[in-house]
């Protein structure tokens, strides 16, 4: 999203500084990885849905690169997985979750190798981005057929990255999304898919959640920017949702993919792809903040937020990722949300032919 500029993690970025760069008309935005999910606020930046501001938007391709930047102040606002919420609170970082949006919904996947079953595993190569949803659905999956992560060799690769190592039988198994999963299918038969983020009981934690960060000196000192951003977002998704043919086209430009791909992963009805993502509308999400009543979409119950950023802790000290549990909340600030809500916004999307 942005000026397309790519960079690799730790590149200190053009700005500089260890404080918030922000001012009234310049908000500086991170992209962890090339992702339709995390790209609606370049649809508004494009659609001029944030009068007043100039979102300038980095794609990183590197989750860490980008929290560190997140962090450190030369980035304002940061969309990436959620799972990396606990490491936020356990490493003293000035950065808070201030919303969910949009659940896994099948487009995670465990890829095997030809040839290979989950017995085989032990001692083998397997691929998944480190601090990364990928490496939180490889573990949960690892551990459901009773393999610990030290019997296993990792690999620290995002899914991109991981395809011509499995093409070449590098690898026994790998962490993919879409597009990859249908190219290593494809160009490898006897390759299989194992396990993937569909299943009910996944969906109903809310782990393999994208979520929007945003850095804490740039909501104390431009709290009022922070708002406009923040449901820019949604306007960006409501927008999406209007003109979504001409939308999946603004977004394959922007993220270099094919626009076929955009379909398989947000889907063409102005909602979701079963297989994909499922994209929640602002009262979806703040109903899983707590700042609006009911429940939120797949059994997540109101206010699950954090319950979900514990969950995820719990995992990652299992994976070895963690050594300490944190207070979920302290990694949360939904009251940014919560301020929209109160100023009567609402959004409701429903999926259209």
């Amino acid at each position: 999203m942005r000026p397309i500029v790519k960079l690799a993690a730790g590149a200190a970025l053009l700005l500089g500084g260890g404080t918030s760069v922000a001012s009234a008309d310049t908000v500086n935005v991170g992209v962890c990885v090339s992702w339709p999910g995390y790209a609606m606020l370049e649809v508004a930046r494009q659609k001029d849905l944030i009068p007043g501001h100039d979102l300038n938007i980095t794609i990183f391709e590197d989750p860490l690169g980008g929290h560190a930047a997140l962090a450190a102040g030369q980035l304002d606002v940061y969309g990436c997985t959620a799972d990396y919420t606990p490491l936020t609170v356990d490493r003293g970082t000035d950065v808070v979750n201030v919303a969910f949006l949009n659940p896994s919904y099948g487009v995670d996947h465990v890829i095997l190798s030809p040839g290979i079953e989950p017995a085989d595993l032990p001692g083998k190569k397997v691929a998944a981005p480190q601090a990364y949803i990928g490496q939180l659905l490889m573990g949960i999956w690892l551990d459901s057929v009773g393999i610990t992560p030290d019997q296993v060799e990792w690999v620290n690769l995002n899914a991109d990255e991981a395809v011509g190592p499995m093409m070449s039988d590098d690898l026994a198994a790998a962490y993919m999304y879409e597009p990859w999963i249908s190219k290593v299918l494809e160009a490898k038969p006897g390759a299989k898919s194992i396990a993937n983020t569909a299943e009910p009981e996944i969906l109903k934690t809310g782990i393999f959640m994208d979520a929007l960060y945003m850095n804490k000196n740039f909501i104390a000192e431009k709290r009022d920017v922070a708002l406009d951003v923040l449901k820019a977002r949604w306007e960006g998704l409501g927008y999406w949702n209007q003109h979504t043919a001409e939308t999946n086209k603004l977004l394959a430009e922007f993220l270099q993919w094919p626009e076929e791909d955009i379909g398989y992963v947000i889907g063409t009805d102005g909602k979701s792809f079963e297989g994909g993502i499922y994209m929640m509308d602002f009262d979806e999400s703040a109903r899983i903040c707590g700042v609006l009543d009911g429940d939120g979409p797949f059994g997540m119950a109101n206010g699950s937020m954090a319950d979900s950023i514990t969950l995820t802790n719990d995992w990652w000290i299992k994976l070895g990722l963690m050594e300490n549990k944190v207070d979920a909340s302290a990694g949360i600030d939904c009251s940014l949300m919560g301020d929209l809500v109160k100023s009567g916004y609402r959004q409701a999307l429903t999926a259209h032919d």
